[in-house]
Order: structure tokens, then sequence, then C-alpha cells
């Protein structure tokens, strides 16, 4: 049965779809390698910086979604996780086409890791359009390195409505000194202008 042809909703979490999401992330991959258990999965989950979302298929919960829109580079997925029933199901592309539409509209690129062994997640991300950026070599744990992956719209010069920005002029203030020194040397001035004049 694929997701395409149930009705899928995405929308924001509840603390009851947290707990289940936690779940799903201490027993499954990639998490079970990265070391992360259920009390990482709630941190992640609980934190309010980031937007964290329950898919819905059929209407059961089928998977999740954690974007953080607030990095330097914005637009980025956090995560995807996939009920394990429901995997290869085409949940987690309908969620990824949802996640990408909703960074668009703010953000021109959509930025992803994947663990370098998780071959399916990256599969999937090739073939929705993602080029490889990057590579953080060991970076959560030894032996496995973490995939960045982006899928574009552009440079960021290119977003509708931005023309680029003028640089602001610097702003300048006369210090103490500065003021006396110019005000001492105009007096000066003054004096020897005077003392010229013929009488």
């Amino acid at each position: 049965m694929s997701a395409e042809a149930d009705e899928i909703d995405i929308r924001s979490m509840r603390a009851l779809d947290g707990a289940w999401a936690a779940d799903i992330m201490a027993r499954s991959e990639p998490w079970l390698t990265l070391r992360r258990g259920r009390a990482d999965a709630l941190k992640l989950l609980r934190n309010r910086r980031k937007q964290c979302f329950i898919v819905r298929s059929g209407g059961e919960r089928a998977g999740f979604l954690v974007l953080d829109l607030n990095g330097p580079l914005g637009g980025y997925i956090q995560t995807i996780g996939v009920a394990p029933e429901m995997r290869g199901c085409g949940v987690g592309s309908a969620a990824l086409r949802w996640a990408e539409a909703r960074i668009f509209k703010t953000h021109r690129n959509v930025l992803l890791c994947v663990s370098s062994f998780n071959r399916d997640a990256q599969r999937l991300y090739r073939r929705a359009g993602y080029e490889v950026v990057g590579r953080l070599r060991d970076y959560v744990v030894a032996g496995h390195d973490e995939i960045l992956m982006r899928k574009t719209l552009g440079p960021l010069s290119t977003l509708e409505g931005s023309r680029p920005r003028e640089p602001r002029p610097a702003r300048t203030r006369a210090l103490p000194f500065a003021r006396s020194t110019t005000q001492r040397t105009r007096r000066a001035t003054e004096k020897n202008q005077r003392q010229k004049k013929p009488l």
C-alpha cells in the first residue's frame, strides 16, 4: 500500500505523538548505530527551537519530521522517521516533499545530513534531487560519517523580491580628543588671520 494513495496528514506534534516518535527512534536505525536513546529523542522533540510534526496516513501515525529553520544555514531537515510497518510505503517520500514545500516558502536551500551507513535514505534523497555538498567525518560516532546534502532553488541572491543589499554607511562619531583638537586648530587659524589683517 502506498502513502500516495492514502491521505497523508502532517500536523504539529503533541506530547503523546512525541512519546511515540521517541519510541520509534530508540529502537530503529539510524539512531541505534548513532547511540541515541529515548532520552536523547525526547530532548530533541521537546526543543522549542525545532519544528516537530507528526505524519499520519489513513488516520494512523506513520512517521514524524523535525525541522530546524533557525540555524545559520536555515532550511534544515533534522529528522525524518517512519514507523517500521510503514517503511517502503511512500511515507518518507511524502514527508520529504511536504518539508521541502514548507522550507522553500522562505529559504532557497533545503539541507539535511544522512549517515554514511544509511544507504536507503541516501538513495531516497538522491532520487529527490539532493546533491552531496560535504562530509563530516566521525561526526556523531567514530567510524561513521554524516553526509551533508542540499537541494536548491538557486543562490540566495535570487530570492524573489530581493536585491543586493547596499552597504550601510559606517557610523562615525567624533572622539572627544578629536573634537577638542579640531576646535584648537580652528581657534589658532582664526587668531593667525586676525594678526595678519592690517590695522
